[in-house]
């Protein structure tokens, strides 16, 4: 998908409701193939390359809504582990996505991350809107 389809996604994910169904919406920009057999090399590159199309949209979205937050997940699994209730989306971004790039716009709360739910798995360019705040302390 372009830099334009993924502007297009993400302003879809604002434009769709919340009637009755989970406060967000998430959706895969991109996602990589699968590294079973790679000695980590092209991880490496393929990781590299995600984070900068993630980053360069972030400049994008950051032109529209003015500096990002950046949050860091990793203090949320960490809670989620030791049996706090974390609210979702939060609590299922934490297991595969370390960090979030995060704006507020028009009431939604609005996402980019990096995700890999394991190093052998795909990497993916994830995009979500909700409307439940990030925990408190993240």
């Amino acid at each position: 998908m372009t830099t334009a389809g993924h502007l297009a996604a993400i302003d879809l994910l604002r434009a769709r409701g919340f009637d009755g169904g989970p406060e967000f919406h998430l959706a895969e920009l991109a996602t990589s193939e699968d590294f079973w057999e790679d000695d980590g090399t092209r991880r490496v590159i393929v990781e590299d390359q995600y984070e900068a199309e993630r980053d360069g949209l972030a400049v994008l979205l950051t032109a529209r809504w003015g500096p990002a937050r950046e949050l860091d997940l990793g203090p949320v699994l960490e809670r989620s582990m030791e049996g706090e209730s974390i609210p979702e989306p939060w609590s299922t971004l934490s297991c595969h996505t370390p960090d979030l790039r995060l704006w507020r716009a028009d009431g939604h709360w609005i996402g980019l991350g990096v995700s890999q739910w394991d190093k052998e798995l795909p990497f993916q360019l994830l995009a979500v809107a909700t409307t439940v705040d990030p925990p408190q302390g993240a």
